[in-house]
This record gives structure tokens, C-alpha cells and sequence, in this order.
């Protein structure tokens, strides 16, 4: 199995819907079955989250989306499944069920994966007919946004498995990582629980209330951890000297009775009522759905701020979306764009999101550069500058930039793109962009561009190569007969 084309779904709630969200925008077809009365609107609506948020994540084009079918039973949807992800509740009785009736049904090579959050997948497997092809796959909320999955197998689950299950996650823009020994809750939950543990008693005794628990954890280290880590943030703080000297100055505080890890909380009626209180007053009255949406707002912030890391190659869950965004690209149909055209190329075709607007809902200023930046990188895939030409080491640098605002857009207006060469040599490439808005098809903004051809290994202008050249000229002789447009030319505060 090189790609997947078709998953099923068995169990639609919160990581089972977003699961099939996250295939789906892939363009994988997901197949699901969930006996739920709801289970229809519930999926409707992560979906709906999960299309915003990614129309925020990214501006690479994503493949077609698949298609979701519901279906009447399990044998009915895992027929042809390639990828099946088991998301029933947490008990262990009912998993090992549902996947001996899954591995009976499916496909003999189907990948057959586990959301279970704690279980060893020894355990799940053993009724098995072919227990060498199941595993855990266990995600983190929200599954469409958060790229990582656990990869766990059991006794009789083959090496083979694991390995295409790694490579087909990257398909979807997740990172797999392989522990490499079952253990109940596997890395991330055991964190996650020691942690937790150590909150409820910090509740429980009155030291601070749950969103002060929150404001320490968000204004501070989660936000090292969100990069970096544990390990290699520690690694910073021991100086100099490195992890030994941090593990030499701090590793004596284990020893002091700071925490309680080895003693549990009694959840008795008190402390539930006292931290569900808590955590009313802390929503401020937003609905699920809304601390969802802020939540996945977030999440896209936090990510394309590591995108930019290490001198623009990208950190951690940033360099992931970056190396996704390269695939979604380099997959991505070409434009069939007749180059001889005497008009302006459409180029993009766009919608305002969320992190667009500033607090008047109008798209921020920095946003007008994006569009623009994009609308010429259409232009450069056109005449051939693609990801292949750039790892050759050439592309087009813009080095000046003119923008008019003419307009207004607005949260959920709908913009496409236009782009005109005006004049080119062997080095340069003068365009001129417009941004519409595709309701009244009026302009929003222009902006004039000059890109210089460059040598990106030597650091120096030097001519594009013939076949680009080519086409540049192919659109140039079209457009020499348009209008030159309105604007060209300008400088900054000149009247009409």
C-alpha cells in the first residue's frame, strides 16, 4: 500500500469524527459506522470546525475532499478499507469485540488501528484471527489539527505493520512515532496523567482555583513545551554546561516531598462539584463549540509561528506542516491556464477566515502581502518555478512591493486573484495583481511587484533558465495588447 484512498471509521465521537475529518480533507473517502442517534450532526459539526480551521492553516491547495458514507454496520464499512481506526469507548470488553469483528470483515492487508488511550494492544488483539496487522494509533484532540499518533504494537503485530502505518500517516500530515515497548497509556498519557494527578490535589487543597492552574500552565512552560519539548527545554536551562549540569543543580529536588504523585486524590462529590464550578465560571459562558473554534485558532497561530523557526525552515509542528504543505503542492493539478490568453490570469481563489480580520472584522493589512505572495507564487508555478525548481537552487525573489487598499474584505468574503506581466527580461519580472472581491467582482487592492531571478546557492541575480523564459514570454506577448492598468506606477500619496 502506497497511498490510502478509502478508511473507515468505528465510532463517530470526538476523536472518531475528527479522525474522519483529518482523512477526509486529506482526500481519503472515510466510511462510517456509529450507532448514535446524533451521530450524523456530531460529525457534521467537527467537520465543519475542521474544514475553518484548515482554511486557516494553510493556503496550499488541498486535494479534492473525500467523501463521507455512513454506513448500517461495521462489515458494511470496512469493505475496502485500506486504514481502519476503531474509536469506540474505553472499555476493553467492547474494543476487543468490535475489532474481532473488524479484523473478520476487512480486507486481508487492511491497517487496522486503536484510539484507545490506555489499553496494551496485546490485550485488544488477542481474539484475533490476524492480530499481525492491528495496532494502537493513538491521537491527540483535536486529531485534525494535532499532527502526532502514537504507534504501538502488541506481541503478534508485525514489524511490517508499523512501518506502513508510519509512512501512510504522513499522507494525512501526521507524525508518527513508534514506542518501542507496549506499557498501559503508552508516553503521552502517562505525562499527562502525573500531571493531572498533581492538579487535582492543588484544587483539592485550596491552593489555586482551575484557572490559575490554566494561566501557570499557558503563560509559561506550555508554551516551551509547545516547541521544544521537555528534555531539550531542560537541555537550555542547564546553561552552558548543557543537560549534566541541569541534571547535577536540580536532580536532588526529586528526592524533596514537593509532590504527590504516589497518593491519590479522592474524586468524592465535593471535589467534582468544586472543579466543575470552577470550570463554568472559567468558560465565561462560551459553548463547547466556541471553545472549540477558539481552541483551533490557536492551534493554527501557534503553528505558523513555527513554521517560521530556525531561520524559516521550520520547528517542530511547524517544520511538519511546512513538509506538508510541500506535498500538498507538489501533488496539487496543474493549472490548465492558457498562457496565450489576452487577459489577466486568474490565479487564487480565497475566502476571509477567522485569522484574517483584525478587531473591526476587515482583513488585516499583513494578510493583503499574503494574498499577493501567493498570487505571484501561482504565477512562478505557471511558467515553471515549482518545488523541483527551487531545490535546484533557483527561483524569483520580489524585492519591491507596491499595494493600494482600494476596498474593503470582510470576514467570509469570498476573493480571487488576477495577475498581468507588464514587462520581463532574462533577470526581471514585473507583474501587476489584483485582489476582487468574487461577490461584486470589484477591486479590494492591486499591488505592483518587481521579482529579480536568482541563483539561490550563489546568492546572486543570474538568468532564468530557457523553458521558464519561455513561457514568460508566451504570456508577455498576450498581455502586450491589454490595457496597462490603473495604478502602475504610482507613488505613495499621489492623486488621482
Amino acid at each position: 500500500m502506497t497511498k490510502i484512498t478509502k478508511a473507515a471509521c468505528i465510532g463517530g465521537g470526538v476523536i472518531g469524527g475528527a479522525w474522519a475529518a483529518r482523512f477526509i480533507l486529506a482526500g481519503v473517502d472515510v466510511n462510517m459506522f456509529d450507532p448514535h442517534p446524533e451521530a450524523k450532526r456530531i460529525i457534521g459539526e467537527v467537520m465543519a470546525n475542521a474544514e475553518k480551521a484548515y482554511a486557516m492553516l494553510t493556503m496550499a491547495p488541498l486535494p479534492k475532499k473525500g467523501t463521507l458514507t455512513f454506513c448500517n454496520s461495521i462489515e458494511e464499512a470496512v469493505q475496502n478499507a485500506e486504514w481502519i481506526q476503531e474509536s469506540v469507548p474505553e472499555r476493553l470488553a467492547l474494543k476487543r469485540g468490535v475489532l474481532t469483528e473488524i479484523d473478520a470483515a476487512a480486507s486481508p492487508d487492511a491497517l487496522i488501528g486503536s484510539s484507545t488511550s490506555g489499553l496494551m494492544p496485546s490485550d485488544l488483539q488477542a481474539e484475533m484471527k490476524h492480530p499481525e496487522r492491528m495496532f494502537v494509533a493513538h491521537p491527540y484532540n483535536p486529531v485534525y489539527l494535532l499532527p502526532l499518533v502514537e504507534l504501538v504494537g502488541g506481541k503478534q503485530t508485525s514489524k511490517e505493520t508499523i512501518a506502513r502505518a508510519g509512512v501512510a500517516v504522513e499522507q494525512i500530515g501526521m507524525k508518527g512515532v513508534v514506542i518501542a515497548k507496549e506499557i498501559e497509556a503508552f508516553v503521552g498519557d502517562r505525562l499527562l496523567e502525573a500531571l493531572w494527578r498533581e492538579a487535582l490535589w492543588l484544587i483539592q487543597d485550596d491552593i489555586c482555583d482551575t484557572e490559575t492552574l490554566d494561566n501557570v500552565m499557558r503563560y509559561s512552560f506550555g508554551m516551551r513545551w509547545a516547541q521544544m519539548g521537555l528534555f531539550e527545554t531542560y537541555r537550555i536551562a542547564g546553561g552552558e554546561a548543557g543537560m549534566r549540569h541541569f541534571l547535577a543543580q536540580f536532580g536532588p529536588c526529586l528526592k524533596w516531598p514537593w509532590t504527590k504523585f504516589t497518593d491519590v486524590v479522592d474524586l468524592d462529590d465535593a471535589l467534582v462539584e468544586k472543579i466543575g464550578a470552577q470550570s463554568d465560571a472559567q468558560a465565561g459562558g462560551r459553548s463547547i463549540r466556541e471553545l472549540e473554534r477558539i481552541r483551533d485558532e490557536n492551534l493554527v497561530g501557534i503553528m505558523h509561528a513555527l513554521k517560521s523557526g530556525d531561520g524559516g525552515k521550520g520547528w517542530g509542528a511547524g517544520k511538519l506542516l511546512a513538509e506538508f504543505e510541500q506535498r500538498l503542492w507538489a501533488n496539487a493539478e496543474r493549472p490548465q491556464t492558457d498562457l496565450g490568453q489576452a487577459e489577466p490570469i486568474r490565479i487564487l481563489d480565497t475566502k476571509v477566515n477567522a485569522a484574517w480580520v483584525d478587531y473591526n472584522g476587515h482583513m488585516t493589512e499583513h494578510r493583503y502581502l499574503q494574498v499577493f505572495g501567493d498570487t505571484s507564487d501561482g504565477l512562478l508555478r505557471l511558467i515553471g518555478v515549482d518545488l523541483d525548481y527551487v531545490k535546484n537552487g533557483h527561483s524569483y525573489y520580489t524585492v519591491e512591493t507596491h499595494i493600494r487598499n482600494l476596498g474593503e474584505a470582510r470576514l467570509g468574503d469570498a476573493l480571487y486573484s488576477t495577475c498581468q506581466i507588464l514587462s520581463h527580461d532574462e533577470k526581471r519580472l514585473h507583474i501587476f495583481s489584483t485582489i476582487y472581491n468574487a461577490a461584486s467582482s470589484e477591486p479590494v487592492a492591486t499591488a505592483e511587484q518587481m521579482l529579480l531571478h536568482v541563483d539561490s546557492k550563489a546568492s546572486k541575480a543570474v538568468p532564468a533558465l530557457p523553458e521558464v523564459i519561455a513561457k514568460v514570454e508566451a504570456i508577455a506577448e498576450a498581455h502586450a495588447g491589454l490595457a496597462r492598468p490603473e495604478g502602475v506606477g504610482r507613488s505613495v500619496g499621489q492623486k488621482r
